[in-house]
């Protein structure tokens, strides 16, 4: 597996932790280490644990590879909507540890997760993509509405307001914050209590309860590949 996403499995939990540089970037090759991280926490059946580096979670797309050439930017979305996608249907429970900052597609990958336990402190949290001449693409407009209130819904995707830990708990991309000292063990905490569910139960009531959104998801991902000018 890539060094930039790292696993560890204690008591059947899976700890899958980005660390490519002060940004945590996510690129092609990080995306590939987490896809291979996903396929061994689901052969292992673990929870997954899935955080960033201290004060860091991720502050989005590697803009070295998004700056590349259109073809290229359109690539990696693909790519990143495939793995917000694949974490909505991922049979085992995924708690995203917030470290620290979460930006663009690192604050996409909170609100794809099913709990989010962040770090209190001076960190931002949000949708920047308006405020850096990004057009919001389909598939995060309806991963933003999935789990944003109405309210924090246009003030973030449209508007591209940054919050703070404790606004985004009201926003709806955290559940909770800790202080940073705290987060590890608060997510596993949370993943034992996780681990004391029915799990199969578990897998398939999401899978149902998420079914309507994960085609609306398909549909959105095709269509933004249609419009990047990709094949779908």
């Amino acid at each position: 597996m890539t060094e930039l996403v790292s696993y560890e499995l204690t008591d059947k939990v899976a700890t899958v932790t980005i660390n490519n540089g002060k940004a945590n970037a996510l690129g092609h090759e990080v995306f590939e280490g987490l896809n291979a991280a996903f396929d061994r926490a689901e052969a292992d059946k673990a929870v997954v644990i899935l955080t960033g580096q201290p004060g860091i979670f991720s502050a989005g797309y590697d803009l070295k590879q998004m700056q590349k050439s259109p073809q290229d930017a359109a690539a990696l979305v693909k790519v990143g909507s495939t793995f917000a996608r694949r974490l909505a249907a991922f049979p085992m429970p995924v708690i995203a540890a917030c470290s620290g900052h979460a930006i663009a597609k690192g604050a996409f990958i909170l609100l794809s997760s099913d709990y989010r336990v962040g770090v209190e402190g001076s960190f931002k949290l949000g949708l920047n993509e308006t405020a850096i001449g990004m057009t919001m693409h389909h598939a995060g407009i309806e991963i933003a509405r999935r789990r944003l209130t109405p309210v924090h819904f246009q003030r973030s995707v449209v508007n591209a307001e940054i919050f703070s830990p404790e606004g985004a708990i009201a926003a709806g991309f955290l559940d909770e914050a800790v202080a940073p000292e705290q987060l590890m063990a608060r997510a596993n905490e949370l993943a034992q209590g996780f681990r004391k569910l029915n799990l199969r139960a578990f897998a398939q009531t999401k899978v149902k309860a998420n079914a309507g959104y994960l085609e609306l998801l398909d549909r959105c991902i095709e269509d933004d590949a249609r419009h990047l000018g990709l094949n779908a």
